[in-house]
């Protein structure tokens, strides 16, 4: 995610309010922030779930809406998302 460089600081704090009811989320067991080294205004969430299943459940939530609503008019490109699993 590319965030407004003035408003970088609004989602860490958004970010880190949220972190630990989306780690509480049935079946999230990782979540965390990444920032990228050579641009300060990019950003990825990395989180670790049961099975598609639960952030399936959880993009439906009352939570991720709150939390997108508030994250998205922060950005200043298209985010992307990917689901990846582990070899």
């Amino acid at each position: 995610m590319t965030f407004k460089p003035e408003l970088v600081e609004e989602f860490i704090a958004l970010f880190n309010s949220k972190k630990e009811l989306i780690a509480a989320v049935e079946g999230c067991t990782f979540v965390e922030l990444l920032q990228d080294l050579n641009n300060p205004t990019i950003f990825f969430t990395y989180s670790l779930w049961k099975d598609e299943s639960y952030i399936e459940a959880y993009r439906h939530s009352d939570l991720f809406k709150g939390v997108w609503d508030k994250t998205k008019i922060l950005f200043d490109a298209k985010p992307e998302a990917w689901s990846l699993k582990s070899l």
